[in-house]
């Protein structure tokens, strides 16, 4: 694949560019919470009850760090773990009213960050990039059997 003149970084640069460049602005003071904690409970809130199986597929990390993760989350009262009526060696994690409404804060703060980062692109080359990156993604996880753990 042939680079662009001047670009001066790959896909892969750009991308991690991008990243870092992404993690320094969303702070938590912005956020009201880390951004791993938000994107946790931003997870539970749109797919019900999970497992914690099932967050560490989704967010990508391993079995520990979801746990650390959740225990940080449940003292400070944003989400709940309680046993599978249907299998009781498993827990479920639902996210509480005080964990809902700090999701909402946090997504208002995004919300700005937003239009703040992609405000030199029209409303159509947003959706675009959005549609381009989910392709990516899904294409990622769909040739990585087990997914790379952060």
């Amino acid at each position: 694949m042939e680079r662009e003149k001047g670009s001066g970084a790959g896909l892969i640069a750009l991308v991690t560019q991008i990243s870092k460049a992404l993690h320094r602005r969303t702070t938590e003071e912005i956020l009201g919470m880390r951004l791993k904690q938000f994107m946790t409970l931003g997870y539970v809130q749109d797919h019900g009850p999970v497992s914690q199986q099932e967050l560490e597929t989704a967010m990508l990390v391993d079995a520990n760090a979801v746990v650390l993760l959740l225990n940080e989350l449940e003292a400070a009262g944003l989400s709940v773990r309680r046993r599978d009526p249907h299998d009781r060696r498993r827990h479920l994690v639902e996210i509480t009213e005080s964990g809902k409404a700090a999701v909402a804060r946090a997504e208002k703060a995004r919300e700005g960050l937003e239009e703040e980062i992609l405000g030199e692109l029209s409303p159509e080359e947003q959706a675009t990039l959005k549609k381009l990156l989910r392709r990516v993604l899904d294409g990622l996880l769909k040739a990585t059997p087990e997914p790379a753990k952060l």
